[in-house]
């Protein structure tokens, strides 16, 4: 059947993947109004399209941290690629060079950043960081990815607990045993006696990181450092304070707290303060290329995918996750057109209108 749009690939993961894996990567916390809110919260939006403006020519390529990507969609950090296909993230780098755009690594990744490196050997990489309560853990990992040449680190900040996801609870989650958090290979197994929560011993993750560990972070490392999860302007104003290079708009997917702004939401009011002093991206969902457009226009410089990337992969391995990408691409190109821009320079706040409902 032929692959049209991003929801082709979601029916086609939800028919193929095991309950529990699909469960795991649909899952929202709570009652998922804000996963669900991240997708309706582009619906309200709408655009105001100008005409007459030559469009034969057009350019999607845009700049992130200096460096050039085909299209301003990369992948954003998601665990466990192989348990939606079996070469897992190794097929998600080399789709993600092979189109030349971003690829943010996940910590929780089931091959090793080593392997992902030898896959894509040119592939433009940032690597998702989370801090431990066992510091040295974060340090290690940090030098291994600056010396294999990820360009950026992406702390995550949402998470100083996991949020209740309650089918994981149900389903009682757990990796399978021919599967591991690979970066930390042989770390934990003096531990596996414990309980363990996505692949790692319990209470691995230091719920006490505050601002001064963005510190700490910059005293251990020269890559630019980027925030993922921030919500407010009081925490963006922070950011830019404590020197960081960039920020993720995101709510986790939905995955932490519920009740909270869908991602897009959220965007106006951080750019606003920012005010172009660094890089403001977002997370949260983008499943079409209008969505693209339109959290440009609100001022985003990039977005990044979690779960469609994984229906990609789901569907075809490194080749599903190209359609996806290229899906996207290709609208992103024909909304931009029928709304009159020829590049992504000219995409600006002139071309949203907020709807009444």
């Amino acid at each position: 059947m032929a692959m049209v749009c991003l929801t082709d690939f979601e029916e086609y993961a939800k028919e193929h993947l095991s309950k529990a894996t699909w469960d795991y990567y649909a899952a929202g916390a709570d009652e998922c109004c804000t996963r669900d809110d991240n997708l309706l919260a582009y619906k309200r939006i709408r655009l105001r399209p100008r005409i007459l403006r030559d469009v034969s020519v057009s350019d999607t390529r845009t700049t992130v941290q200096g460096t050039e990507i085909s299209f301003p969609v990369g992948i954003a950090p998601t665990a466990f690629h192989c348990l939606a296909w079996h070469e897992g993230e190794v097929a998600t780098a080399r789709a993600t060079e092979a189109l030349n755009t971003c690829y943010i690594t996940s910590t929780y990744s089931t091959c090793s950043v080593e392997e992902i490196v030898a896959a894509a050997p040119n592939g433009y990489r940032w690597f998702q960081l989370y801090v431990y309560r066992d510091r040295k853990l974060s340090e290690q990992i940090v030098h291994r990815v600056e010396g294999l040449g990820y360009k950026a680190l992406v702390l995550t900040v949402d998470v100083p607990y996991t949020g209740k996801r309650r089918n994981d609870i149900r389903n009682q989650f757990k990796l399978p045993p021919h599967l591991k958090v690979k970066n930390f290979d042989g770390v934990f197994q003096q531990e596996t006696a414990g309980p363990e929560e996505y692949g790692i011993p319990a209470n691995t993750l230091d719920p006490s990181i505050s601002w001064k560990d963005v510190y700490w972070l910059q005293s251990i490392t020269r890559l630019p450092i980027i925030i993922k999860g921030i919500l407010t302007k009081e925490d963006a104003e922070l950011a830019v304070e404590h020197g960081v290079q960039g920020i993720i708009v995101s709510n986790h997917g939905g995955r932490q707290l519920d009740g909270g702004p869908a991602s897009i939401d959220a965007l106006s009011e951080i750019v606003d303060t920012v005010q172009g002093r660094i890089e403001v991206y977002l997370d949260g969902g983008i499943r079409t290329g209008s969505d693209v457009l339109k959290s440009l226009a609100l001022g985003a410089k990039c977005v990044f995918i979690g779960r469609p990337a994984v229906w990609g992969l789901a569907y075809k391995g490194e080749e599903g996750v190209r359609e996806v990408l290229q899906i996207l691409n290709d609208e992103f190109r024909l909304s931009m057109a029928l709304s009159g821009c020829r590049n992504v320079a000219e995409i600006n706040r002139n071309l949203i209108q907020f709807s009444k409902l």
